[in-house]
């Protein structure tokens, strides 16, 4: 089953919060309260989320684990050969394509002058814990290949920051319960996402929203009968 059929804009009327609350508790009992202490580290999120891309968990791990080693540093990544940045991460699949928008970041970051050129780590990011979100999302999207997914998980992961991010998991789940509106470009759910998300609850909304997706709403063959949210949700299957 998809998201359901478009919904034009002009016709699109937010979810009242008592229903985005109604939502977030029945999730909340199933699932519980996800805890998750942002780990600071805003780099290795970012190329974490690059190597996540069209593959699983645990094959982006293995080649995230797989470059560390190897390499040792960022900046070793930056200087090295681009075949042998491709070949570590290799595990993760389309590794010349993300071997090349990794190095492409890297630049970007390390010809930043936000960082002072004598600065003893060129490749630092720390700034963005104490810019405005929007900064901080415009900033990230300006970097090759980064899109607002990544920006969000960058920001909310590493600062615990006001964004969320939207995989393919979130937007379905969303679209079906019309929290979102279906037929949404990716930007406008971004936007949307953070509307209806009150500031504390977004790593809990993106979590568990990401767990029903996974576990029950699948994107095929959704097990609407034993849904926890099939009362609520328009979308339902008979």
């Amino acid at each position: 089953m998809s998201a359901g059929a478009t919904i034009p804009q002009a016709q699109w009327r937010r979810p009242a919060r008592r229903r985005v609350t109604a939502i977030r508790d029945r999730l909340r009992d199933v699932y519980g309260v996800p805890i998750m202490a942002p780990h600071e580290q805003p780099l290795d999120e970012l190329i974490l989320t690059v190597l996540s891309q069209s593959t699983n968990d645990r094959n982006r791990d293995v080649a995230y684990e797989r470059l560390r080693e190897r390499f040792g540093s960022w900046e070793a990544v930056l200087h090295a050969p681009v075949e042998e940045v491709e070949e570590a991460i290799r595990p993760g699949g389309i590794s010349k394509v993300k071997s090349e928008r990794i190095q492409a970041i890297l630049r970007a970051i390390d010809a930043d002058d936000r960082v002072p050129p004598t600065a003893p780590d060129r490749l630092d990011l720390a700034w963005l814990k104490d810019a405005p979100v929007p900064e901080g999302q415009a900033y990230l999207t300006s970097l090759p290949g980064v899109g607002r997914k990544t920006a969000a998980c960058v920001l909310l992961f590493a600062y615990g920051l006001h964004d969320v991010p939207v995989d393919t998991h979130v937007s379905r789940v969303g679209m079906r319960l019309h929290l979102l509106r279906p037929g949404a470009p990716f930007e406008e759910l971004h936007d949307a996402m953070l509307a209806l998300t009150p500031p504390g609850e977004e790593l809990e909304l993106h979590v568990n929203l990401l767990r029903h997706g996974r576990r029950t709403c699948h994107a095929r063959r959704p097990a609407c009968p034993s849904c926890v949210l099939r009362r609520t949700c328009p979308s339902r299957q008979a």
